[in-house]
């Protein structure tokens, strides 16, 4: 299992879609994902004071788009997926609070 974090309001535009695209997608030409034990950092990060986010979970073996673990912040390797998420492979929406 991996994990994106993302707005609910990101999330929930094209929800008639097969595919979810984050806004920053384009710009960043992956999408950034975490595993469960990176979650906590990527938050405390990236997301500190933001409100409206979610969790998405996904289910790894579903995804459609290519994933690959690359060395990211502080020499960690994190999943990054190459393409949109395919919504089948969504396997569980959390929202977040801090």
């Amino acid at each position: 299992m991996i994990y994106h974090i993302t707005t609910e309001q990101d999330w929930g535009q094209g929800k008639q879609e097969l595919d979810f695209v984050p806004a920053d997608y384009q710009r960043e030409g992956f999408i950034h994902c975490c595993t469960g034990s990176q979650v906590a950092g990527v938050k405390e990060r990236y997301f500190q004071g933001k409100i409206g986010l979610v969790l998405l979970h996904l289910e790894e073996s579903k995804l459609s788009a290519e994933l690959k673990y690359e060395l990211s912040t502080n020499d960690e390797k994190f999943p990054h997926l190459y393409g949109p998420i395919n919504r089948d492979a969504v396997v569980k929406v959390e929202s977040l609070i801090f």
